[in-house]
């Protein structure tokens, strides 16, 4: 029986020759029809090649968040206005990853075009939560962290712009990592917010993390925001350990607003690591809050750009109408969904004449100051622990009447994406049955620093995995 929760023990089988590139593929596409009702697959490959690719993930099965192009599939970002559209090229990170002996069998369910924090927003339809099929996986790669949670495969990619892998495997009990900006070419990443969006994976383990960072890793000349970095060897920096490490316990995210059981973890989480050898004391970010009205500033205003070019003309079905002015309207009204037509609102007044001084320019002068007080910040500690949400999976349709509240669900993960600075959640604690995770941010490049210590914590906590329960045996 392969274990489709490691992805170094799938490697092991194909390449002693207990098993094979194609059969790894299907096994791992049983699996998803098995647990069809998660929604969390929405396009499956249906042919593999048993050409050889050694290396770190040969064998390996992975899905990639339905925001990434791969050459000769279709890429909607699960809306309606890209219907149709097949990629004409391979994202790098998704070429890395085939070069490093990866599968891809498909792709997986998001927020449309990332925006949103639960996966309830995709033309697809919602993604279940594994743990319990009547809460959210998170979002927006929400997909991604729901069939690794569920076994389907150990490692799955998704995007982050505010914490749409963090948060997401927070929910689902996995480990969701966030290169620093720069370390994993965009070229191929359907943009949102193109000063935020990183290419991250999302796996069942700190090792797998490990492998999938290591591979899509390194500079790619087509990409502008691409950037020339260290050599890592990430596979090892899981067993460096936490000795003389000096972490930073951020004083804000023990804040009595989050839900039973956050608080207690973290400050688990802190003992683990001291235990371990590292030092711990408190710190203090007093602008977190003004970190989130940054984001959902400066976010939306780069989406109101970028989305400016799914018209109805290059892309998707086009709404027949008298005029050119009323098919782009007609075809956006009826192509987009309510969430990105409220952010691409949203962007399009803060961008707005009279508007563009008072919200803009005060949010990038603001992240300006967030980037300095991290350096500061970073000049005293190694890492910031802090949760990375304030509290567990929310119940599907409980943020329909309120989007500002799955806003505010974001308040831990925005500041690494407006800052560039890499970060890591971890399975930490159990509470309501559900899973929640503490969250590491490190200086730029210290993706090793991260790893060492989720590797630390993962040791003594243990890696999660959902009981087998249908909905009705939870409340």
């Amino acid at each position: 029986m392969l274990d489709f929760r490691s992805a170094e023990s799938l490697q092991k089988a194909v390449l002693s020759g207990n098993t094979t590139r194609n059969a790894v593929a299907k096994a791992s596409l049983k699996q998803a029809d098995a647990r069809k009702e998660l929604n969390a697959l929405i396009h499956k490959e249906d042919h593999f090649s048993e050409e050889e690719h050694p290396g770190i993930l040969t064998g390996v099965p992975i899905a990639i968040k339905d925001n990434l192009l791969h050459k000769g599939r279709p890429c909607s970002c699960a809306s309606k206005i890209l219907e149709g559209y097949i990629a004409s090229s391979t994202a790098f990170a998704v070429e890395q990853l085939e070069k490093a002996g990866a599968i891809i069998i498909g792709r997986s369910n998001m927020d449309e075009f990332a925006m949103g924090s639960t996966t309830e927003s995709s033309v697809y339809g919602p993604t279940l939560n594994p743990w319990n099929p009547k809460r959210v996986p998170g979002g927006s790669s929400g997909g991604a962290a729901a069939l690794v949670a569920a076994g389907i495969v150990p490692i799955a990619i998704g995007s982050s712009t505010g914490g749409s892998v963090r948060q997401p495997a927070s929910y689902c009990g996995v480990v969701g990592i966030k290169p620093t900006y720069g370390r994993v070419s965009r070229r191929g990443l359907v943009a949102y917010a193109s000063s935020l969006d990183v290419v991250a994976p999302i796996a069942s383990n700190i090792n797998g993390a490990a492998r999938a960072l290591q591979a899509m890793s390194g500079f790619d000349p087509l990409d502008e925001s691409s950037l020339q970095q260290p050599g890592e060897n990430f596979l090892e920096a899981p067993k460096s350990g936490v000795a003389g490490l000096r972490v930073g316990l951020l004083e804000e995210g023990l804040n009595d607003g989050n839900q039973t059981g956050i608080n207690t973890s973290l400050n688990n989480t802190a003992h683990i690591l001291k235990e371990a050898g590292a030092t711990c004391t408190m710190v203090s970010l007093p602008d977190l809050s003004k970190a989130l009205a940054a984001y959902y500033i400066l976010a939306p205003s780069e989406a109101s750009s970028n989305l400016s070019r799914f018209d109805g003309i290059r892309y998707g079905p086009r709404a027949e109408t008298e005029d050119l002015y009323s098919t782009y309207t007609k075809s956006r009204s009826q192509g987009f969904g309510e969430e990105v037509k409220r952010r691409i609102l949203l962007g399009t007044f803060c961008l707005s004449s009279g508007y563009y001084d008072a919200f803009y320019s005060r949010a990038k002068a603001f992240q300006a100051q967030l980037q300095n007080t991290m350096t500061d910040l970073f000049n005293h500690v190694d890492l910031i622990l802090m949760p990375t949400t304030p509290g567990i999976a929310p119940l599907l349709g409980s943020h329909d009447k309120d989007p500002l509240n799955m806003y505010l669900s974001d308040i831990y993960t925005v500041t690494a994406n407006l800052t560039g600075n890499p970060a890591i959640s971890v399975p930490c604690g159990i509470s309501e049955e559900m899973p929640i995770g503490a969250q590491l941010i490190a200086p730029h490049w210290k993706e090793s620093t991260l790893l060492a210590a989720g590797a630390v914590i993962e040791e003594a906590v243990g890696t999660m995995r959902p009981s087998p329960k249908s909905s009705d045996d939870h409340p």
